[in-house]
């Protein structure tokens, strides 16, 4: 098994920590179309910070290379596609960099060869987008010539916990024989133990459905922060009274983005539109989370006004733009939508986040960052305190300011969600 030749496709969250694990034991090549990507990698360095330069400098003395020439990976006997599967504008799902990633692909793939998807897609989404593409491109025949995986990833980003060998692996095959294969694969980096699903699809559901739990449970307890907010009940005492049942669940209201939560539930709500049923559950859960952030805004402006100030052209600044705290990824991030609200009352909108990448947000959102390190924070009628990150526990605030605090990170704030 060890003279199999990987090829990870796409080096960013979870091609890079999954190519890191398997060079421990494996030749490895990671494949990326952008080439300031490879050229960082190359001299060490992860924008994502998902490794350290050591764990890169380590990958590398394995015999770890990284490339964005497609021949580089032509001796490669398997291939780890691991390419974002984000929604469009209108909520659909967008297979524009699982198509591309499979094309590319199919113009190196050989007899004997298997290719593994980790990109979360809605079941069957592999068979029937991917495996005529690899068949078109290359001219073999699937599961005679060639054969296929699915393993989903599981990468919480920024956790350093939970890292790619610590999370339990579920792994399924084209054939029987091949999820044998693929899971013997994972199984021998995977710590944790690997679980081997019957089919593909299988494989696929499980994965979506993961993230869609948890997307309604996170809507139920936004759905009471708004209720509670209305009674004048603080919903976190609530939720600790709750909690004290043994079988309840400790969720906390929030911001539901990235490029998980916030996305995966679309695309099983797709597949079963495309079916003929119209998830009511699922789309009502993503129905309350697409609105908290229209939501808090409207919850800052009440409070401002509450205090005197006059909304527009009053200054607010919002602390944190990622979409989870002390992780640099800033990917469907729905405090833009508390950003945009704000903006149209009327108020002058500065956004500060030490963990974001200011050139990254420049092009994602259009935004230009302030440094929080610098900023007179008493020039603010208001501070929304977006993300919890470390940092912004310690602030301390005027009287004369609103504090919204989002996470519920401050000993004390004006509002909460």
């Amino acid at each position: 098994m060890n003279n199999d030749k990987i090829a990870v496709i796409g080096l960013g969250y979870v091609g890079l920590p999954l190519a890191h694990a398997f060079t421990s034991k494996y030749e490895v090549i990671g494949y990326d179309i952008a080439a300031w990507r490879i050229k960082e990698l190359s001299e060490r360095h992860d924008r994502t910070l998902e490794l350290s330069g050591e764990q890169l400098e380590e990958a590398f003395g394995n015999g770890f290379t990284v490339t964005d020439k497609l021949e580089d990976i032509a001796q490669c006997n398997i291939y780890i596609v691991t390419v974002p599967t984000p929604i469009d504008k209108h909520t659909k799902p967008d297979f524009s960099p699982l198509i591309g990633a499979s094309k590319a692909v199919s113009k190196v793939l050989k007899e004997g060869d298997i290719v593994i998807y980790e990109s979360t897609v809605y079941p069957g989404a592999t068979e029937e987008v991917c495996v005529p593409l690899l068949e078109e491109g290359s001219g073999l025949v699937f599961n005679k010539d060639f054969y296929c995986g699915y393993s989903p990833e599981r990468i919480n980003p920024g956790d350093k916990e939970h890292t790619v060998t610590k999370i339990l692996k579920v792994t399924s095959g084209s054939t029987p024989e091949i999820g044998e294969r693929v899971n013997a694969l994972y199984a021998s980096i995977i710590t944790a133990g690997t679980y081997l699903a019957p089919t593909m699809k299988v494989a696929e559901a499980a994965k979506v459905i993961e993230n869609s739990q948890r997307d309604i449970n996170i809507a139920f307890v936004n759905e009471l922060a708004v209720i509670f907010g209305k009674l004048g009940i603080d919903t976190n005492e609530v939720l600790k009274a709750a909690g004290t049942k043994w079988n309840f669940l400790p969720f906390r209201p929030g911001l539901v983005g990235g490029h998980c939560i916030g996305v995966d539930p679309y695309y099983l709500a797709y597949k079963a539109q495309e079916v003929g049923y119209n998830p009511e559950i699922i789309l009502s859960g993503r129905r309350v989370n697409d609105n908290m952030g229209i939501y808090v805004a409207n919850q800052v402006i009440k409070l401002m006004i509450h205090k005197g100030h006059n909304v527009e052209k009053s200054k607010v600044l919002v602390l944190g733009l990622t979409f989870k705290e002390e992780c640099p990824d800033i990917r469907n991030s729905k405090v833009i939508d508390v950003i945009h609200e704000l903006s149209e009352f009327g108020c002058a909108v500065s956004v500060a986040d030490y963990w974001a990448d200011a050139q990254e947000v420049k092009h994602e959102y259009g935004l230009d960052l302030v440094d929080d390190a610098t900023l007179d924070m008493s020039s603010f009628e208001a501070v929304v305190v977006a993300v919890g990150h470390k940092k912004y526990k310690e602030l301390s605030f005027a009287p004369h300011q609103v504090v919204y605090d989002v996470k519920s990170v401050l000993k004390e704030a004006d509002g909460r969600l």
